[in-house]
Order: C-alpha cells, then sequence, then structure tokens
C-alpha cells in the first residue's frame, strides 16, 4: 500500500515537472512556426489589399507552404495553452482563465478563417486567372482576409497577451519583466495595429520570450 502511494506520488511530481518543459517546447514551436508563415505571407503578399491580383502567380507556392504550416503552428498553440494551464493548476483564476482561453481561441480561429480565404483565393486564380484577378469577388476576399487578421485577429492576440500577462504577475510562472512588456506590446496592438504592417509578429515574438524563460527556469531547476 505504502509503495502505490510512493509510486503515485512520483508519477505527479513528475507529471508536474514535465510540463513547464512541454509548455516551453510547444511555446517554441508555435512562435518558430507562426514567423515563419508571417514571413513568408508578408513576402508573397502586397502591402495593399486592393492591388490588383497579378502576384498570386510568382507567390502561388510560396502561400501554399506558408499555409500548410499554419496548421502545425495552430496544434502548437493549443498544446502550449494547455500545459499552461496544467501548470497553474489551483492558481488558475477562473476570470483571468476565461478571458486568456477565449482569447486564445478566437485568434486562433480567426488566423485559421483568413488562411481558408486566402487559400480558396489561390486555388479560384488558377481555375481561371484571367477573369477572377479583375472580379469583385477577388477584391472582396482579399479584403476580408485582410481585415480579419490586421484588425480583428491582432486585437485578440493583444488580449491574450493582457490576460496571460497578469497571470504571470500572480503566479509568478514567468519573470515580471516579461508581463510589464506583454502590456506595452499588447497596448501598441490595441491602439496601432493597424497602422504597423508587421504588428502581427508581435505575439509569436512575445510567446518564443515568455516560452524561453520558461524552459531556462525549468532547465536550473534539480529534477
Amino acid at each position: 500500500m505504502q509503495k502505490a502511494e510512493t509510486s503515485m506520488h512520483e508519477t505527479v511530481t513528475n507529471s508536474g515537472l514535465r510540463t513547464p518543459k512541454a509548455a516551453a517546447i510547444a511555446g517554441i514551436v508555435f512562435s518558430m512556426l507562426l514567423i515563419i508563415v508571417f514571413g513568408l505571407l508578408r513576402h508573397a503578399l502586397p502591402i495593399d489589399p486592393l492591388e490588383p491580383g497579378t502576384w498570386i502567380e510568382a507567390s502561388r507556392r510560396t502561400i501554399a507552404v506558408a499555409l500548410n504550416l499554419i496548421p502545425f503552428a495552430g496544434i502548437a498553440f493549443l498544446w502550449f495553452l494547455g500545459v499552461l494551464r496544467d501548470r497553474l493548476g489551483k492558481q488558475e483564476d477562473r476570470f483571468f482563465a476565461t478571458v486568456f482561453f477565449g482569447s486564445a481561441l478566437m485568434f486562433l480561429a480567426m488566423l485559421l478563417a483568413a488562411c481558408a480565404i486566402l487559400g480558396a483565393l489561390v486555388l479560384s486564380y488558377a481555375a481561371r486567372p484571367d477573369l477572377f484577378v479583375n472580379s469583385s469577388t477577388f477584391y472582396f476576399a482579399r479584403a476580408v482576409t485582410y481585415v480579419i487578421i490586421n484588425v480583428y485577429a491582432i486585437k485578440m492576440a493583444a488580449v491574450f497577451m493582457i490576460s496571460t500577462s497578469t497571470i504571470v504577475i500572480y503566479t509568478r510562472i514567468a519573470p515580471r519583466w516579461i508581463a510589464v512588456l506583454g502590456y506595452a506590446l499588447a497596448l501598441v496592438l490595441l491602439l496601432g495595429s493597424y497602422l504597423i504592417s508587421w504588428s502581427i509578429m508581435v505575439l509569436p515574438i512575445w510567446v518564443l520570450l515568455i516560452s524561453l524563460c520558461i524552459l531556462n527556469d525549468n532547465v536550473r531547476r534539480p529534477d
């Protein structure tokens, strides 16, 4: 009986010790994939959403690579959220947990929706290239993709950063400066994301920083 209790205690302890490293690795994978995806799309897509669609022919392969990486980034992000919540355990506050998890899911849903529209845009172009690039459907789909990413998805990313930074301050799962930086960057996203073309990069870079801090803290702690 005592042996079984000892084994159970070791299992729970080992699970808790593995959680920070798992969260850090998942966060790093998500950040790197999203940085690559946004870099590819930023290079392939024109800044002006109403620019004629002559760019599609030259950028189809680049866009296809980026869109195929997005699902893997989404999986890593969900894993990051799951193991981070698991690490919080009983420290998790229901209010901030709801905002934290809800904003993250809304960001991910909007990101996937925008990428689905962009993928449909490229496929439709392949069917009738001459007619499609001059159609109102093309401009509408391109504008919808731009607005979803640069207005709504980024705002949800800012809410996620604010709620996560608050959790960091109260639970100390990462250094306080990470939370302060998160507040500052989130404010930039809320007020000026529409004016800054690279603002979409803020979230993955910040998640990368917090993941590296968690991983460093886990490595320094003895098993």
